[in-house]
Parts: structure tokens; sequence; C-alpha cells
């Protein structure tokens, strides 16, 4: 199967950035190259894309993809987390835009052996860097039955949380679950009959939740954002597609307290904290796709689009 991913939001992404011919861009979540050929038929001979993906099946699938712009293109198999030692191995110092695509990419959801669907049979996996121990099947049937209860609480917004983790931590005592056709089960089984239609698959919630557990999806965000807004140029932009409320909810945040840090009483007629401001939020309302896009690509509905410029 080739590594497809329909690029969500991508033209206001792209110019959001603002590419300049001689620019330096950062894709953190290079996926099949989609933002990262767009952003690249923008540069100039002295402009550089900077790849990162820790996903093996992307990085090459992007790397064919993006030939055609020879040695405008650097791609790097790390996590975005690392981006400033990756750019630091590159000599690169400051760039000029960073983006990142949240989504899983439909490759990732579509091949079935790599376990982050609850339609298809396969082993409990969901890495999206095969090269970490931890997986999916660990954490069913290691953590225990309250870390279970939390995740899913916290992290699937499910509100039969309890109960799935009940029912996991009472099937795995007669055995292993090694599939996840075998846990959507569990997880239909634990819901009323009445209310497993509501709001798609039963097992989404909770499969969503396992996989921002198993590739620490919400943790590496949440401590990446300021580290990136600091890597870039005065005026440069940082783009963050995301797909769900916790995600977002991180972004809009981490973007608001670099845009007012102080901590200072309300009251105080001045500042003495002395924190200033590392830029400005320039989507007041997150970019939302259109109803075409919606309608030729059903996942991106979910998708929302924050930009943060650097300070000049």
């Amino acid at each position: 199967m080739t590594f497809e991913h329909k690029s969500v939001l991508l033209q206001e992404t792209v110019d959001s950035l603002q590419v300049r011919p001689d620019g330096i861009y950062v894709d953190g979540t290079l996926g099949g190259g989609g933002h990262a050929f767009e952003v690249c038929s923008r540069l100039g001979d002295g402009g550089m894309l900077i790849g990162i993906d820790q996903d093996a099946d992307a990085v090459e699938a992007a790397g064919k993809r993006l030939e055609v712009f020879g040695d405008r293109v650097r791609i790097v198999r790390s996590n975005y987390e690392r981006m400033a030692e990756v750019l630091e191995e590159l000599g690169v110092g400051q760039a000029d835009g960073i983006y990142l695509d949240l989504g899983v990419s439909s490759y990732q959801f579509d091949t079935a052996e790599r376990g982050f669907s609850y339609r298809e049979d396969a082993p409990l996996d969901m890495r999206m860097d095969r090269r970490q121990a931890l997986t999916a099947a660990d954490v069913v049937n290691g953590y225990s039955e309250a870390e279970l209860y939390r995740i899913i609480r916290d992290y699937g917004e499910e509100n039969f949380a309890k109960n799935i983790a009940k029912h996991i931590a009472a099937e795995r005592q007669k055995k292993p679950i090694g599939t996840t056709a075998e846990l959507a089960e569990i997880i239909k089984a634990s819901i009323p009959m009445k209310l497993r239609a509501a709001g798609g698959h039963p097992a989404k919630r909770t499969f969503q939740a396992i996989r921002i557990e198993v590739n620490r999806e919400l943790e590496v965000l949440e401590h990446s954002i300021d580290m990136m807004i600091g890597l870039l140029k005065p005026g440069g932009r940082l783009c963050i597609i995301t797909f769900h409320s916790l995600e977002d909810r991180i972004v809009k945040n981490r973007f608001r307290e670099n845009e007012n840090p102080c901590i200072c009483p309300p009251d105080f007629p001045v500042c003495v904290c002395g924190r200033k401001s590392k830029g400005k939020v320039i989507t007041r309302r997150p970019v939302v796709p259109g109803a075409e896009e919606i309608e030729e690509n059903k996942r991106c509905r979910s998708a929302k689009l924050r930009v943060f410029e650097a300070a000049r």
C-alpha cells in the first residue's frame, strides 16, 4: 500500500506560513509530504525544507515524493520533540516557519497490521515509531484497571471509561487481549446497547486514548510548543493542525501564554514579573475546513488550525 494522507487545510496552512523563497521551513510531522510539497513549490534555490517524522514508512514515501526538489529538502527520522537537536545537527539556527499536522495518516489507519483501526483485525500495536518498545498490547494487558480508567476517561473523553476499564481487566484475566477485534468487542460489550450507535463506533474513543498513551502524543505536544516558538526567527510563524479537543486546548493555551506570559496580579498598575511576550496569536478563532473539503475527506471534519507569530 502506498503512503497516502490527504493533507488537511493545505492552502490555509501554507498560506499562513507566508513562505519566502529563501526561507527555512520545518515540517515536524512529515507524513506523506503533502504540506511539504506545497511549501517546497514556493521555495527558491536558497530555501530549505526540513522534514521530520518518526514513522519509517512516512520517511520513505515523503523522500520519493519530494526528491524532485533535490537539495532543498532534508528528511530526518525523529520525533518533533527533538526539533532543536535536529536543527542543530543540520547547522540551522532558526527557522522562518514551523508546522505540525497532528492527525494520524490515512495510511496508518488503513494499514491493518499497524493496529490503529478498530475496523480491521490485527495485533494491538499502534506505534507510530516501531523502534519503540511500548505497544497498545502492553497498555491493554499491563496497565492497572485504575490507570486504564484514567487514560480512557482523560484521553478518550469516554463516558463509560470506568466500565470499559473494568471489562478489559476482567477479560485479560482469562487470557491476554492480543488483537484490535478482541479489544473492540470488549469495549462494545461495556457500553449499554441503546447508546452504542451514538457518536460513531463504540470503540473509537478508547482506541484514540490508547493510541495517545502509546505515542505520548499530548505530552510531546505540551512540551514542544515553547521550544518551537523559540526556534522561530523574528516574525516567523508556527502553524499547528489538531484533530481533537485535547490537542486543540493545549495549543490554544500555550499560544495564549506565549503571547501574554505576565503573571502579575490583575490589579497591578504595571508589570513587575519581567516576562516578555514571545509574539502574537494570529488566529483568534481556529481555521476549520470548509464544506467542500469535508465532503472530499470525512476524516478532516474535526481539524482546527491555529497560528502563532514570533515577536519581531
